[in-house]
């Protein structure tokens, strides 16, 4: 029996131990009085989201009104705390004017082991970060999306002729299986440079690897905050968010396209060709390795493959549910086909404002990323969070919050918050884009490089839907909407489920072919 006591005693100082570190961890926001929520245990303040209780939309919109009247608040991503900014014209400040304090995301450790995460624009940081930036920033200027348009453009006609075309007993259909062959579609030829059709083709690789590596489960969602809070435990267990045949089958296809592209001779208005540009003009240690590229094409993936199909579920869900938003929108369709002699060019698509409107409203009411983060890199001051208290220095190392769903939802900024109504952005919608409540791209140099994109290719599948087609609820189209508890990622707990039906008088849209990509099965 007297063997045991020194165990005891050993587990006792263990535990003892960790209970103080936690009873330190968490009174970080309570030393320095700032206004903060309750944490769990070893989970923090999210545990509510982790443990899929509630949504991560609404896990933040709790946290964001937990202190009303503060312009920040303290909370805890497991033991990490975060600051989470409140006031968006602090916001405005530390992302704009005051940018250099906080340039990066908090973001995974540089694992070469992950090179997908890692070496993305997203993930990288500093001069590195600062660099890949202005090498891509030319692939999204209004000449090169011109260009891009006729690669969607083909790609969105095919998926306008899918729904028109859909027997009549298979009418009934969830729309972001649909959608999210299409944007990986449009990833495949402005990305990476090959044609892919994943309606006629479902099981192709390119679509079946690509939404391996993208959804976001629960297990996966659980992983990658591991990997961000605790990458040691990460590398310990080999625990990885893509695995080694998705991330070898990717780099693989970088490399043939190059190799083929060169011995060719063949040059398309893709981010694909940008990058074989660069070599040999970027410098010692710049230069762009097979990793980096499939890194800046796959990280379309996060940006397109779910995030951008699932803004247009919910565009097209609001559209659907709302007759008369439908018909207004038909007719600017038409009137448009009208026009341009069944042609649709990039110029008018782009000038239609109700499309524009409907767009931006559903990116205001779903905003597929909730909440932001920014990390400190060189230390600066924060006004008081509240009248009367002190101000507070944000060290470097340490991280911010953007809660996107929270403000959107705020009913001093927006009247009637709850309710679609696309009419906000019709007058002069720069007003709202502009004035730091609308953050669903973010804000700032770090603001999403690609939202000119994913705007382009939902009005390209918008256009090419609901000139031929209408949708209408069904008896599995949930109404009003209710918001999965699985994963981080904003989505329909159900599914977005209609008909489809054919409009009886709906006007030609014509494409034209282009080609000289490699094919992918």
């Amino acid at each position: 029996m007297m063997d045991t006591w020194p165990v005891i005693f050993a587990l006792a100082a263990v535990g003892a131990a960790i209970y103080y570190y936690i009873k330190g961890v968490y009174s970080f926001f309570r030393d320095r009085g700032i206004p903060e929520a309750e944490a769990y245990p070893f989970l923090g303040s999210l545990w509510k989201a982790i443990s899929q209780k509630i949504t991560f939309a609404e896990q933040v919109d709790d946290l964001y009104k937990r202190h009303p009247d503060a312009k920040y608040m303290g909370f805890f991503d497991f033991l990490t705390p975060m600051l989470m900014i409140r006031d968006p014209e602090l916001i405005k400040s530390v992302s704009v004017k005051n940018f250099e304090h906080f340039q990066n995301h908090r973001s995974m450790q540089a694992d070469s082991s992950e090179p997908l995460f890692s070496k993305n624009l997203f993930a990288l940081q500093g001069e590195r970060w600062k660099d890949m930036r202005t090498l891509l920033s030319p692939a999204f200027t209004s000449s090169k999306m011109k260009a891009m348009f006729k690669l969607m453009r083909e790609c969105g006609d095919r998926y306008g002729n899918y729904f028109a075309t859909l027997p009549e007993n298979g009418r009934f259909i969830e729309l972001k299986d649909a959608f999210t062959r299409y944007t990986n579609d449009v990833i495949g030829t402005c990305a990476f440079g090959v044609n892919v059709d994943s309606i006629g083709d479902r099981d192709n690789k390119f679509y079946v690897y690509g939404r391996r590596a993208t959804v976001f489960d629960r297990w996966k969602s659980i992983k990658f905050f591991l990997v961000r809070s605790a990458p040691w435990l990460c590398k310990l267990f080999g625990i990885k968010l893509v695995e080694p045949e998705i991330t070898e089958f990717f780099m693989d296809l970088v490399a043939t396209t190059i190799k083929v592209r060169d011995e060719q001779h063949i040059v398309r208005p893709d981010m694909m060709q940008l990058m074989m540009e660069t070599r040999g003009k970027l410098g010692p240690g710049k230069e762009l390795t097979i990793e980096d590229m499939t890194a800046q094409a796959f990280v379309f993936f996060f940006g397109g493959f779910e995030s951008t199909s699932v803004l247009m579920c919910f565009a097209a869900y609001e559209v659907g549910i709302n007759p008369k938003i439908q018909e207004k929108l038909q007719e600017e369709i038409d009137d448009v086909l009208e026009k341009c002699n069944g042609e649709v060019t990039y110029e008018a698509i782009n000038d239609m404002k109700y499309l524009d409107a409907i767009i931006n409203e559903a990116l205001r009411m779903y905003p597929v990323i909730v909440a932001v983060d920014r990390a400190c890199t060189k230390s600066f001051e924060l006004p008081p969070a509240m009248p009367g208290l002190k101000p507070h220095v944000v060290e470097k190392g340490q991280y911010l919050w953007f809660p996107i769903y929270g403000i959107q939802y705020d009913s001093q900024y927006f009247e009637e918050p709850t309710k679609f109504k696309p009419e906000r952005f019709l007058d002069d919608p720069k007003k709202i884009l502009n004035s730091g409540l609308f953050l669903s791209f973010g804000l700032g140099p770090r603001m999403c490089i690609g939202n000119r994109f994913a705007l382009l290719e939902t009005k390209v599948l918008f256009f090419n839907l609901f000139a031929r087609c209408s949708l209408k609820p069904n008896s599995k189209t949930t109404i009003p909407m209710e918001l999965s508890k699985k994963g981080f990622q904003m989505t329909a707990k159900d599914g977005f489920w209609f008909d489809v039906a054919p409009r009886k008088i709906a006007a030609p849209v014509l494409v034209s072919s282009v080609s000289n990509g490699s094919a992918i099965h």
